[in-house]
């Protein structure tokens, strides 16, 4: 592959996600990391990315935000493992809330699987969460068996599919639930969870107040990721779940902050494995009781 396609490669991922991580693009085009490094050193060079640790994000603003169809089609079985991992914390007649994001979609979808689906309580100002969740329902009603209670917050909606403003956070203010489980546009441990629109930001504060124990669901491109404004706190992230274990400082800096880290890794199959997809194998780095 040309230098000219690697790196055309990593200016798609980064205007989709906001940033890109070596390791990822080691893995997707399947070149050495020095090759990676030397193609983002030429784009930092030209002023299209700035370099993080372990990868590179978008240069200059960090106000664009990314529409929810862009991002619905990235890391798609990291996501899945993310979301099945978080779905199986939640205990039969828990309440919760979901933010809005295609992670937190992930978690939606696993959370109709549940047994004990019908005894839950779900809030959320994401609508295509909304739609998975008011789905099921239907479908468990339709069958005169029991459903949950789905609540949708209401209010305008963002590039992102999420529900926010005046209307989402007064709905947001009085609720209280064990649950909230929060996907981001990015995050390093300093700034923790970050996201380019300031409403948004404003609603996803609101279900932090919400909420027991906060989790954020995270894939590993999120990681070094920029946002125009923080919305919550490393120190406030009660678990932590992704599918890929950051590097030592990520690590140490998670421990520090208190936060308990979840990976849901892919066990290897054996031989002959039938098929790729596989079960979250959860892998908890840290013990601590969440918040």
């Amino acid at each position: 592959m040309l230098a000219r396609q690697r790196q055309e490669h990593i200016l798609e991922r980064v205007a989709a996600t906001g940033g890109v991580r070596v390791a990822d693009v080691v893995e997707e085009l399947g070149i050495s990391e020095m090759t990676v490094r030397r193609d983002i050193t030429e784009l930092v060079t030209q002023g299209l990315v700035e370099r993080v640790h372990g990868g590179a994000v978008a240069a200059g603003p960090t106000t664009l935000e990314p529409r929810f169809t862009a991002k619905s089609t990235l890391n798609l079985e990291a996501k899945r493992r993310i979301g099945q991992a978080a779905a199986a914390m939640v205990r039969p007649g828990d309440s919760l809330a979901l933010s809005a994001g295609t992670t937190t979609l992930a978690l939606a979808q696993a959370l109709t699987d549940l047994e004990h689906f019908p005894t839950l309580t779900v809030i959320t100002n994401s609508l295509p969460a909304a739609q998975v969740l008011f789905d099921a329902a239907d479908a468990a009603r339709a069958e005169n068996r029991d459903a949950p209670t789905v609540v949708i917050t209401g209010g305008e909606r963002t590039p992102s599919n999420a529900l926010v403003g005046l209307v989402a956070v007064d709905a947001l203010r009085t609720m209280r639930v064990e649950w909230v489980f929060l996907g981001a546009h990015g995050f390093t441990p300093e700034a923790g969870l970050m996201t380019p629109n300031l409403q948004e930001a404003s609603a996803n504060q609101a279900l932090v107040a919400a909420g027991r124990t906060v989790v954020a669901t995270l894939d590993s491109s999120k990681w070094g990721v920029l946002g125009l404004r923080s919305f919550c706190a490393t120190r406030d992230i009660g678990v932590l779940v992704t599918e890929a274990e950051p590097d030592a400082d990520g690590v140490d800096a998670l421990q520090q902050a208190g936060t308990r880290l979840t990976i849901a890794t892919c066990p290897r199959p054996s031989p002959p494995a039938p098929s790729t997809a596989c079960p979250p194998t959860l892998t908890n780095t840290q013990h601590r009781r969440p918040r």
